[in-house]
């Protein structure tokens, strides 16, 4: 009988080192598995807190949506709907509630996540990074957080992200011109023109600024650069003539011969209108008050009161017309 010993497993050459191989392949393995266990787990507390979400139930969304993120954190999509449950939870008129303000804390760093983990290289998640950056910005707004220095970087990130969309620069100017910055604002405003100067809109956020800044010619200026992007149009002409009018009669710096000039231009776009929308009831009301002006400033008294009688004719016809259109939408 031999005395040889039979060498144990361990002890054969090259043994230990395919012993820990074989372990690490089923540790390996096992994590896979864990791994593979909490994707499926995470999309299906997704779709049920993405059902939540759609009947309004955002208590229990949050509640789903954070145990998805648990499972999967790298699933960005859920981060938008997870600070869009927050923000819907959250009461603007019940500031100082700790309860309350949590929420909105919540939701600011969720969409600030979203904002970050989503690609711009899928449609999807480009679109839901800009609704996050947007709800981002509405969160540090007035009724929110009050923060305009931490909306101005987020807007101009929206703006990077979609430069020829010119709502987003309507809000950056606002911030500006509520914080007193009005060069910034006609900047940011002007450049809104520049990236889509068809668009009648950026004309009239323009007008706008222009008017509240006590600026009467460059509001013009805009208004009458909307009704050139806008020929048929003839909100555009009778807007123009409202303006007119309305500078006309209450700047009591202008000397008559320009408010003489005022009422003519102001005559000769609601014309325009006219033209256009012959029933347009509104721009006949208009037309009445120009010719009003127009007779006031009148120093021919017999040529005054047939501009009067002109007037008064326009408003019968306007308050007919007013009654026929009533009549109809009645039947």
């Amino acid at each position: 009988m031999s005395n040889a010993r039979i060498a144990s497993p361990a002890s054969r050459p090259g043994s230990m080192t395919v012993a820990l191989a074989i372990a690490a392949a089923l540790g390996l393995s096992s994590t896979v598995a864990c791994t593979q266990a909490a994707g499926v787990k995470a999309m299906m507390t997704f779709k049920q807190a993405n059902q939540a979400y759609q009947t309004g139930d955002y208590k229990r969304a949050t509640q789903l949506y954070e145990e998805t993120i648990q499972n999967d954190p790298d699933l960005a999509q859920v981060y938008f709907y997870l600070g869009n449950s927050y923000d819907n939870l959250y009461k603007p008129g019940v500031t100082g509630d700790a309860a309350n303000d949590a929420l909105l804390a919540n939701a600011v760093e969720n969409y600030q996540l979203a904002a970050e983990k989503l690609s711009v290289d899928i449609p999807e998640d480009a679109k839901l990074k800009k609704l996050s950056l947007e709800y981002l910005v509405a969160g540090y707004g007035r009724d929110k957080l009050n923060d305009p220095a931490k909306a101005e970087p987020v807007i101009q990130r929206i703006i990077q992200l979609d430069p020829g969309d010119p709502v987003n620069y309507f809000v950056l100017a606002k911030l500006y011109e509520d914080a007193g910055v009005y060069e910034e604002a006609e900047k940011i405003l002007l450049l809104a023109r520049q990236a889509k100067p068809s668009d009648s809109a950026v004309y009239m956020q323009l007008a706008g600024f222009y008017n509240r800044q006590g600026q009467f010619d460059k509001t013009m200026e805009a208004l009458i650069g909307r009704s050139e992007k806008e020929p048929n149009n003839p909100e555009a002409y009778y807007t123009i003539a409202t303006y007119y009018w309305d500078e006309a009669y209450r700047d009591i710096r202008l000397n008559d011969a320009e408010k003489v000039d005022f009422v003519s231009k102001g005559m000769e776009a609601i014309e325009r209108a006219l033209q256009i929308k012959p029933d347009y009831v509104e721009a006949m009301v208009y037309k009445g008050l120009l010719i009003r002006l127009q007779a006031n400033l009148e120093k021919d008294h017999t040529k005054a009161m047939a501009l009067v009688q002109q007037a008064e004719e326009i408003s019968i016809k306007a308050n007919e017309l007013r009654k026929e259109k009533a009549a109809g939408v009645g039947n």
